[in-house]
Order: structure tokens, then C-alpha cells, then sequence
């Protein structure tokens, strides 16, 4: 059971990330990308492996250490926890880089293997993600003031 609920966390996030992938321009996908309710069934996988090996996974969070995280991770429910809590969290980034991407106007084309980044790798795609946006929120006023100082409206 616990090995079906490991890979069930993927496949419950991985329509959300085909929509903002494959189809970020329809309309659904931003409703569905502004949502957080999109994590709520990986959270029940994970409240589904968390509860048997709560107490392991308390001792692992109330004092944090390597062996005792280690012990826990040893447990497949262990294990499959912070896999789903994993999947649950990338989801959230990867919803919130999608609709920065749309606010800046970021090409889609862009995005998508962003996201792809993101989902195999999410600490690199979201580093990645950042300093994209910000060149283009440093580079937004430039062009701004540029309009403005030739004697177009910003």
C-alpha cells in the first residue's frame, strides 16, 4: 500500500503541471494554477503515510538531527511522507512561478522547461525562476523611464 501511495502523490499533482506546461494559455489552467486547493489530495497521501510513522516523524522534527531524519527516511512510510509533503511543496512553487511568469509576461516557451526544471529539480528551477524574474523587474522601470525620458507614455 505504501509503495501505491508514493507514486499515486505524482500522478494526483501531475495534471496540474501538464496544464501549466502543455496548455498554460487556457483559460482553466490559471484557475486551476491560482488555486491552492490543487495540493489537498497529495496532502491526504500524505497525512495517509505520515499518521502510521508519526511518532518517527515527530522525533525527526522535534529535534532535527541526520541519524534520526536517516531513521526515518528508512521507513518506506517514512519515506513516502516527505516524498508526497515533497511533491505537495514543489506543486505550490511551480503554481507560483506560473503566474509570475503570466503578471511579467514571460514567454510560455520559457516557462515550460522551467517547470520541467522544477519538477525533477525544484531548489534549481526556482533559483532559476527568481533571477529571471528579477532581470526582468530590474529591466521593466529601465524601459519605463526610457519611454518616458523619449517622450512616450510609460
Amino acid at each position: 500500500m505504501t509503495a501505491f501511495l508514493f507514486q499515486l502523490s505524482f500522478w494526483l499533482a501531475a495534471p496540474v503541471w501538464l496544464l501549466m506546461i502543455f496548455a498554460p494559455g487556457w483559460g482553466p489552467t490559471a484557475r486551476i494554477a491560482g488555486s491552492p486547493w490543487t495540493v489537498m489530495p497529495v496532502l491526504l497521501v500524505y497525512l495517509a503515510l505520515a499518521v502510521p510513522v508519526f511518532p518517527e516523524l515527530w522525533t525527526a522534527v522535534r529535534s532535527p538531527d541526520l541519524e534520526t531524519f536517516r531513521d526515518l527516511t528508512a521507513l518506506a512510510g517514512g519515506a513516502g511522507a516527505i516524498w508526497s509533503q515533497v511533491i505537495a511543496w514543489d506543486l505550490l512553487i511551480g503554481q507560483w512561478m506560473y503566474r509570475e511568469a503570466r503578471r511579467l509576461g514571460i514567454s510560455a516557451l520559457l516557462m515550460g522547461p522551467l517547470l520541467v526544471l522544477t519538477i525533477l529539480l525544484s531548489p534549481f528551477g526556482l533559483l532559476l525562476f527568481l533571477g529571471l524574474r528579477a532581470a526582468r523587474s530590474w529591466r521593466a522601470p529601465r524601459e519605463d523611464l526610457a519611454a518616458t525620458v523619449a517622450g512616450g507614455a510609460p
